[in-house]
């Protein structure tokens, strides 16, 4: 049974005192309180010296400041979209697997309403936890007014080089958006792209960490994450051994270990694997 607590009940301050609640109770009135009424409530309870209700009001205070950080984060987000976006529609473009020794160069790109609500959650991949980028990825789809996924090749990275097949993806995914936006009826003004610039297109602006500024390149970073994964771990099933599932493709000490052992296979980057297969002939 919880403690019993009585309060004094008057109105001199303004504030209503609650009479006899339970420490079990106060944390019932808590859940999913907002802001204004846990204000007020936190001064009903002022005179409290119960350990588990301070305990209780303290949690739910630095609850709600991360609330309201992180609903800042999210207007901040699209804000700098829109800011971009008077004269037409802003793309966001961002690509991973830049540095694997094996799999593709995945591009995401994508345009959101205008006004559009923001997305509970959304954040530079590398942000999202590998278990809630799948849902978030899944959301991005379903309610994007245009997006697309375009993927290089470890043969094409080897031919071309990096810089090449950035330049290559980006152009592509660029492309593939602007006829899905010319479907729709609206035209693309404003593309920007995580990092340095590519100077592929006159609406390019680019943005030093992008993801963590604009709503669309984050959007973009996250739906070629969980694409990229998501084939590196079907390869793992593929081309056993190589600790695909797990390491996506980049040099993890188990991926090291079994390329020195077992060769290339398929989908490694030879340009990329250079380094650790002359270390297999000494």
């Amino acid at each position: 049974m919880g403690v019993v607590f009585f309060y004094m009940s008057y109105c001199g301050d303004g504030v209503v005192r609650s009479a006899m609640l339970t420490i079990a109770e106060i944390k019932k009135r808590l859940e999913g309180i907002d802001p204004e009424s846990f204000a007020v409530f936190e001064r009903s309870l002022q005179d409290d010296e119960r350990k588990g209700v301070q305990q209780l009001l303290a949690a739910t205070h630095r609850k709600l400041e991360a609330q309201a950080h992180e609903e800042k984060r999210l207007t901040s987000l699209y804000a700098f979209d829109a800011a971009y976006s008077d004269a037409g529609y802003v793309v966001g473009l961002d690509e991973v697997g830049r540095g694997p020794l094996a799999g593709p160069l995945t591009i995401g790109a994508v345009v959101w309403e205008k006004n559009a609500v923001p997305l509970e959650g959304l954040n530079d991949s590398k942000q999202v936890s590998e278990t809630k980028r799948p849902e978030l990825a899944h959301a991005i789809t379903e309610t994007a007014l245009c997006h697309t996924l375009v993927f290089i090749e470890p043969a094409d990275i080897d031919a071309l080089g990096m810089s090449a097949c950035l330049r290559k993806a980006f152009t592509q995914a660029i492309k593939e958006i602007d006829i899905q936006a010319a479907e729709k009826g609206i035209s693309i003004t404003t593309i920007l792209l995580d990092g340095n610039p590519l100077h592929l297109d006159e609406r390019e602006v680019s943005v030093v960490k992008g993801d963590s500024h604009s709503a669309s390149i984050a959007a973009a970073s996250l739906i070629a994450k969980v694409a990229r994964d998501e084939l590196m771990v079907s390869y793992d099933k593929r081309y056993p051994g190589y600790d695909f599932k797990h390491s996506k493709g980049y040099g993890s000490k188990k991926h090291c270990e079994a390329l020195v052992e077992k060769g290339l296979s398929p989908i490694h980057r030879k340009t990329f694997c250079q380094g650790i297969l002359q270390e297999r002939l000494f």
